[in-house]
């Protein structure tokens, strides 16, 4: 087969990897509109059942990638200077631009071809593949050159959010929210190498304009941040690699394939930063639809296959990712509890029930339910069935 990727990110990349491993006389190609080594963005969360699928599907890649990542094993609250530090499910982080080399250079050893600074204006010039894979991120240009025919629906988040970086090196996944006189401001910080941090700074469009960050510069806004995370900062600077303020897209699509045309990645869905689950999803959607392709049906009948799977995997995780976005854009709800009912109920975020009790109610039910094996096990059979419920309703 003749296979063009459309989008170099690891989707695309970790395709065009496992389509050479499976069938080396597929020919195929990765094109990249940005130029080789530049990328967006800064570090990336994954979880160890992501580890065991990528260590299955290529042993080599999967080798370089732990090799390359940072462990952390706990979860770090810091309120105004006030730190609470809890130990629990720990993850991984990598550099986005470290995943990008291991995956490209992968790629190139087993003769997939990358054309980057190659831009596809028109299907046209790529009408001779056999099969074209979109993985070209949430704005994909080739899921809007086919126009509606995926039936696309792309929900705005009402929050501000920015990706940049420091030289201060996290201890673990850190939350540090400040309270100004604009109102709360908080980010998301995670170590992914020896020097360097990702934080991704998040507030609502109000606190945003009356920061001023609307209207400051690059440098005088990230100054401007840096001095206000200063304690949780440990007085290192932020570092902007020209990301500029967006609000959230939440992608989804009732059709993934059209005639030869078949979307992966952010191209496909989208899931909030908050649970730090895209760069895996993307993964195990290059994962499922290789195994498809070579499971000996037809073309269409394996797209459909790996439509019907991967939207099927989805519905949990957007879910939880819609929840997730929800309780940041809510804040103020919460700001008032003591910051270890705060902490509990910032770990709970996923919860489909939390946003209809009030939550010094939940955080005692909560509390019960952790103290209590009957409760526990209660909670453990309606919890499933009222996500299904929420899971419903959104989709």
């Amino acid at each position: 087969m003749k296979i063009v990727c459309v989008g170099g990110g690891p989707a695309g990349l970790y395709a065009a990897i496992l389509l050479r491993r499976r069938d080396p006389t597929h020919e195929v190609t990765v094109l990249e509109q940005n130029p080789a080594g530049s990328t967006h963005g800064w570090g990336v969360v994954y979880w160890n059942d992501l580890s065991e699928s990528l260590a299955a599907s290529d042993p080599e890649s999967a080798r370089s990638i732990r090799d390359g990542s940072v462990p952390w094993t706990s979860q770090i609250l810091d309120v105004n200077g006030r730190r609470t530090v809890h130990n629990g499910r720990g993850g991984h982080s990598i550099g986005r631009h470290r995943l990008l080399d291991i995956l490209a250079r992968r790629a190139t050893d087993l003769g997939v071809q990358l054309h980057f600074t190659h831009e596809v204006d028109d299907l046209e010039e790529i009408s001779d593949a056999d099969l074209i894979i979109a993985s070209d991120g949430v704005g994909s240009r080739m899921r809007q050159h086919l126009g509606g025919d995926f039936k696309t629906s792309i929900v705005v988040g009402a929050n501000k959010y920015i990706w940049l970086g420091t030289t201060k090196v996290f201890e673990g996944f850190t939350f540090a929210m400040v309270e100004t006189k604009a109102g709360w401001i908080w980010l998301h910080g995670y170590a992914f190498d020896e020097h360097t941090s990702t934080c991704v700074v998040e507030c609502t469009t109000d606190t945003w304009s009356r920061l001023d960050l609307d209207k400051l510069g690059t440098d005088d806004a990230t100054a401007a941040m840096a001095k206000i995370f200063a304690v949780a900062l440990d007085g290192h600077p932020l570092m902007n690699q020209n990301s500029s303020w967006l609000n959230f897209r939440t992608v989804t699509n009732e059709k993934w394939h059209h005639g030869n045309v078949v979307l992966v990645g952010d191209a496909a869905h989208s899931t909030h930063f908050t649970i730090g689950s895209g760069t895996k999803l993307a993964l195990e959607d290059s994962i499922a639809l290789v195994a498809r392709l070579h499971d000996g049906s037809d073309m269409t009948a394996a797209l459909d296959a790996y439509e019907q799977e991967r939207q099927a995997a989805l519905v949990q995780p957007q879910s939880e990712a819609r929840l997730s976005a929800q309780w940041f854009e809510n804040i103020p709800r919460y700001h008032g509890l003591p910051d270890e009912e705060f902490f509990a109920l910032l770990r709970e975020r996923r919860s489909p029930l939390l946003a209809r009790i009030p939550p010094r109610v939940y955080y005692h039910l909560h509390r019960a339910t952790q103290e209590s094996s009957v409760l526990r096990k209660l909670r453990e059979r309606i919890g499933p069935a009222a996500r299904a419920v929420y899971s419903r309703r959104f989709h």
